[in-house]
């Protein structure tokens, strides 16, 4: 494989052109953070948020040339906007794959943070491994079966896996030529970096481009009128995490945990983390809870037991319910049919079902409270 390295990167670039600037894109400082890594290259093209759908062709452009040089296995490309335009020196991050997507279009670069959206609920887990991509899954779903119009955003960068969970496949399209259409699946939209890259493709971006990336998959993508939109945190509590938790109007935060005690001192961190930016916390799942044998019906407390509620009521935080370890689970979810909605009348999905109603419960409390903390006008 040959060697890629920037000024390879760069001056393929040159070929790419600003039709309106009439000089190509690194002459012009729109090409920045530059990451190149085993073949795979990464950046961001910078543009005018009022030309950011029009850029779309020059974003694909800039993608092609990269993608045609040799020893590049990948490349993704972005756009983003700046308010103050797009004069900057370039500067080394990206990553990318040689995929048509074109995200971040900046046209409402500056724009309401989704302004059509009543709740917005993380799911957050103090480490990665206990099933927290599969409980926001499920927590949606069964948000969606109480009747609610609900939004499933994958705000995992690293390790996305909604698209798999929810069985879409394909990539978002631009019905407006300025934001993005979420994907649909089971009834509820859903965004997420793996409709954006390949599966099998390394996202190799730093704290920057991953903050870009949510703050897009937010405030580019047309969600329309959302009862909840429920947010699949990364795992841990790092820059991403706490990017999201003081920069996006969270209604309240969920913790996911296992039992066991390595576990739990991790989601205490989630806990903090949360409470120190003022996000209220809803209360703690206990993942993994037990496993119950499908041969024979016994029960084995393998991660032990009851660890999770014992340490929610430690920490005066609610304690929303336990999930079973067990395999209808982890293969509905895989196999793109999660259990709330491929057996809904199963013990394992109502216990889903419980745990949303208790969610909604505290979600409509918060709303409340913040509707009452201040003077209104309600037209009836």
């Amino acid at each position: 494989m040959s060697h890629v390295t920037e000024e390879m990167v760069l001056e393929a670039l040159r070929a790419v052109r600003d039709p309106d600037k009439g000089a190509d894109i690194v002459a012009l400082g729109m090409v920045q953070g530059l990451q190149i890594q085993d073949g795979h290259v990464a950046f961001a093209v910078v543009v005018d948020p009022q030309r950011g759908a029009a850029m779309e062709p020059v974003r694909k452009a800039a993608e092609q040339a990269v993608f045609a040089m040799d020893g590049v296995l990948s490349a993704t490309v972005v756009l983003t906007a700046e308010k103050e335009g797009a004069q900057q020196a370039p500067q080394g991050h990206g990553h990318d794959h040689g995929h048509d997507h074109g995200h971040g279009h900046g046209a409402q670069a500056g724009g309401p943070m989704l302004p059509d959206v009543r709740a917005i609920v993380a799911v957050a887990s103090g480490k990665g491994g206990v099933g927290k991509s599969t409980t926001a899954v499920n927590l949606a779903l069964a948000l969606a079966s109480l009747g609610h119009k609900v939004g499933l955003l994958d705000a995992d960068i690293y390790g996305p896996s909604m698209p798999r969970m929810l069985g879409i496949n394909g990539e978002p399209t631009s019905s407006d030529g300025k934001t993005l259409d979420p994907m649909e699946g089971h009834g509820i939209k859903c965004m997420s970096m793996g409709f954006l890259v390949e599966e099998e493709t390394p996202v190799i971006w730093r704290g920057p481009m991953v903050q870009t990336a949510l703050t897009q998959m937010m405030r580019d993508v047309k969600w329309g009128h959302l009862d909840v939109l429920v947010v699949d945190m990364p795992p841990g509590t790092g820059d991403a995490q706490l990017t999201m938790a003081q920069q996006v109007p969270l209604t309240g935060a969920v913790i996911v945990s296992t039992p066991q005690d390595i576990a739990l001192a991790d989601a205490r961190k989630g806990l903090n983390m949360f409470r120190k930016v003022d996000v209220p916390v809803f209360g703690m799942v206990e993942n993994m809870s037990y496993f119950l044998c499908p041969s024979c019906g016994s029960r084995s407390e393998i991660f032990g037991h009851g660890g999770a509620k014992a340490e929610a009521a430690l920490l005066s935080m609610d304690f929303l319910g336990e999930i079973p370890l067990h395999m209808d689970i982890r293969t509905t979810s895989d196999g793109g049919n999660p259990i709330v909605v491929s057996e809904p009348e199963s013990e394992h999905a109502k216990a889903y079902k419980a745990i949303a109603a208790k969610v909604w419960d505290k979600i409509c409390a918060v709303l409340e409270s913040k509707a009452t903390s201040a003077p209104r006008i309600m037209v009836q």
